[in-house]
């Protein structure tokens, strides 16, 4: 049987214990001999391999990253000039630029032996197997023999890249598909061959989920394994498509992107990322590989013999202009100017939950219609025609499109929103052949928490290890322990609780700070060891107070109201931090304002590496008001009480500088050398055990702890406003600060100073007093005002 129809993988024997699809239930032990991977080789310093190192060093790993030697007389040029360029992309391959020094680099004809310390050895070498091979069997001359060798190709079989290679180099390799950029894409496609040694399966796997937070597939060794393969021939179809019903380039981006659940890049904004030479390789790849048809337009070839690429080189299907957006119009081999698909149907349908908005397609009318529900049946037909020779269940199909093309439901999940029974009456209507494994949906693939498998029976999803789903904890009974319209407190088990926001942003409002209340003196009554603060948004842990609450009292002049208000979130803050129990704050992605200052009160923080964290007030024309600006001032006077020399100004100034400038970190480690994190404050790389690791931080605390003491600092007065005070006006000066920016700049240098009298001792409720009486004074500024109702409106910031 041909390898791209074959449903044959590895066996059951041959992968005991790993989640193949097989004991779904169960959760995979590792072997007693799995290979611990402590250092990283990476053979190739293209855009995906520099970006794989820079992953690997920012996770705290050495890594040797090796290239062909440069023409001249510098010979590493070529990998050093990766990592240089890995440090200025955009978005950033580092979480922070200073483990740039993890990486070792070198040619691989001179230094190949770099690699001969190496525990792993990822190849990203060109997308040909015969460089592949040849590269091995110099490998198989250098490496140690535990070290484990793998492949980054996108889409070429690993049978065939081991064709010629010793019996242990075969057992101890296997694929590592990682998807671009390899930061930020949480996919990593795994695929081992029949004779892939378990225990290394086990090891690649364990590595890359707790140590780089990948998402990991396990994939059949098959053409393009799961991602690609549906994802190129979504890509082709959509094309094709596109020229059946006289759609543009414009027209299509519109209809394919968030309508579907999808990336705004949508089709061909992302082909300009990945690069249209890329597209066209891999495309051509897969044809050559499986016998399928994957046409693409004469057009599109023409593009690439025109180096119209797409970003690398200025201009692909968008190209930029000045200011404005061209798009290549391909019926007549010329740029026009950009034409976004806008209607109020389509914007009203954009708005709506993904699967309300996935089954109203079916009625969406026009040629926009008929587009768009041709395309989402090819993609339909063809995952369900094709799933079962590259995966081994249908949640890895539906995880990888997810987690390596940024979609919200892979076909599978979208199937079941539109309806199973709709998408088989669809096809047959076009005289498609209906899939096996569609018929044998009975009305869905998911059923509560059974899927169909690919032997036609039911059985349970696997699970996502480590992975605790809120809304799957909320469902148990009992579990709820309580909630209300902004957030609420589940049960997680073994005595801790999670308090859950869940408003729009997850904003912190009056509603939040009820629930807090609550479940504060909930655990304190019923012993219970402590809690986390967090949730599973995959954008915000909390984009901070809900400005538009008190937007009607500030124009009503409810300012008695106001400052209840403010005085209200301070002690919400300072509970956090008194509480006779740990309090770990657990937040991913941003973590703005009051969602910051929560994070800066918890005992400890267990934060997601991808981690936006800051004090933007000064951005809306404020400071932070519920404590965030007291606790930075004593957290930086009490780093600098060991040191007898140190200057306590420069506390004060480094608190300035980070809240005047609205200053936000760009990931957790960032975070950390900012400020924001402590040293004890810990890191999870993979966002699927974020609470689980700070549940287990709380019952880490729990045992014999005591509340921290109440804390005194010496308030600098007077001298230190009259330092920043100078610094303010240079500012405006030079022209980097409007006059109201100097003006929010005063009222923040009068409450880090403690006021402007002479210097004196200061309790944390004096600077709290400070903080709420600077907030209320530009709260009252018609600029704030004005600030407040152009992000509200806009989500900008406004300089005025």
């Amino acid at each position: 049987m041909s390898q791209e129809t074959s449903t044959a993988g590895p066996s059951r024997t041959a992968f005991a214990g790993l989640d193949l699809g097989f004991d779904l239930g169960e959760t995979a032990q590792a072997p007693a001999a799995r290979p611990r991977i402590r250092k990283v080789g990476v053979v190739g310093a293209g855009t995906m391999g520099s970006g794989i190192a820079a992953l690997a060093a920012s996770a705290g790993l050495p890594v040797v990253l090796l290239d062909i030697p440069a023409e001249g007389g510098d010979r590493g040029a070529i990998p050093r000039g990766a990592v240089q360029k890995a440090l200025k992309a955009k978005p950033a391959a580092f979480m922070d630029g200073e483990r740039a020094a993890l990486i070792r680099t070198g040619n691989t004809e001179d230094d190949l032996a770099l690699l001969a310390d190496c525990d792993l050895v990822i190849e990203a070498i060109i997308e040909q197997p015969g460089p592949k091979q040849a590269l091995y069997e110099r490998l198989e001359q250098v490496l140690k023999p535990t070290a484990i060798v793998s492949s980054n190709t996108s889409g070429i079989p690993m049978g065939v890249l081991t064709q010629g290679r010793s019996e242990r180099f075969r057992k101890q390799f296997l694929g590592t598909h990682f998807f671009a950029p390899p930061r930020y894409m949480h996919l990593l496609e795994i695929i081992p061959t029949p004779e892939t040694d378990p225990a290394v399966v086990e090891s690649v796997r364990a590595f890359g989920e707790s140590v780089l937070g990948k998402g990991i597939v396990i994939c059949k060794d098959a053409p393009g394994f799961i991602a690609n393969r549906l994802g190129v021939y979504g890509m082709n179809r959509t094309i094709a498509r596109m020229e059946e019903y006289g759609l543009t380039i414009d027209e299509v981006d519109g209809l394919t992107g968030a309508l579907l659940g999808r990336p705004k890049s949508a089709t061909f904004r992302t082909g300009d990322l990945s690069g249209i030479d890329v597209l066209v390789h891999v495309t051509k790849g897969l044809a050559q590989a499986t016998g399928e048809s994957f046409p693409l337009p004469a057009w599109f070839e023409a593009m690439v013999a025109s180096k119209q690429l797409g970003d690398k080189t200025q201009g692909g299907f968008y190209k930029k202009v000045g200011k404005d957006i061209q798009t290549w119009d391909f019926r007549a081999g010329q740029y026009v100017p950009q034409q976004r698909l806008e209607t109020p149907e389509l914007k009203a349908a954009t708005r709506a939950p993904l699967a309300q908005r996935i089954a109203g397609l079916k009625t969406l009318p026009g040629k926009y219609g008929d587009f768009v529900r041709a395309v989402l049946l090819d993609t339909a037909r063809y995952a369900a025609e094709t799933s079962p020779s590259l995966a081994y269940d249908i949640p890895s199909v539906d995880r990888a499109m997810e987690w390596g093309y940024g979609h919200d439901a892979g076909p599978f999940r979208v199937m079941d929103m539109l309806g199973v029974d709709w998408v088989k009456a669809e096809l047959e209507k076009r005289g498609d052949a209906v899939p096996a494994l569609l018929q044998q949906a009975q009305g869905a693939f998911y059923r509560g928490d059974e899927v169909l498998g690919f032997d036609g029976r039911y059985q349970a999803v696997a699970p996502i290890a480590g992975n605790v789903r809120l809304s799957q904890v909320a469902a148990q009974p009992g579990r709820v322990l309580a909630q209300n319209e902004g957030a609420r407190l589940l049960d997680l088990g073994d005595g801790v609780a999670l308090l859950e926001f869940r408003g729009k942003s997850n904003a912190l409002g009056s509603k939040v700070l009820d629930l807090l209340a609550t479940s504060l003196e909930r655990i304190e009554r019923d012993g219970m060891a402590g809690l986390v603060i967090g949730n599973d948004d995959p954008k915000f842990f909390s984009a901070g107070a809900d400005l538009a609450e008190s937007t009607g009292a500030v124009i009503a002049g409810m300012w008695d109201v106001i400052e209840q208000a403010i005085h209200r979130f301070q002690q919400a803050t300072q509970s956090i931090r008194y509480a006779p129990f740990p309090v770990v704050v657990a937040p991913a992605g941003m973590a703005l304002g009051g969602g910051c200052e929560f994070a800066l009160h918890a005992d400890a923080v267990q934060a997601h590496a991808e981690l936006y964290m800051g004090l933007v007030e000064a951005g809306v024309g404020l400071l932070p008001g519920g404590g965030g600006t007291k606790e930075l001032l004593f957290r930086f006077t009490k780093d600098l009480e060991p040191y007898e020399e140190a200057d306590p100004f420069e506390a004060v100034k480094r608190a300035f500088r980070i809240i005047a400038t609205a200053q936000t970190s760009t990931s957790a480690l960032e975070a950390r050398r900012i400020g924001f994190l402590r040293a004890h404050d810990r890191v999870s790389m993979n966002r699927d055990r974020l609470i689980a690791d700070a549940k287990r931080r709380v019952l880490d605390l729990a045992p014999d702890y005591v509340a921290p003491a109440p804390r005194t600092i010496r308030a600098l007065g007077k001298e230190g406003m009259g330092n920043l005070s100078y610094a303010l006006f240079s500012f405006h000066e030079a022209g980097q600060a409007t006059p109201y920016d100097v003006q929010i700049g005063h009222e923040i240098a009068y409450v880090l100073c403690g006021g402007d009298g002479p210097p004196r001792t200061v309790t944390e409720q004096d600077i709290l007093d400070l903080e709420r009486e600077s907030f209320l004074k530009l709260l009252g500024n018609e600029k704030t005002q004005e600030r407040i109702a152009y992000t509200l409106k806009t989500g900008k910031p406004l300089r005025n």
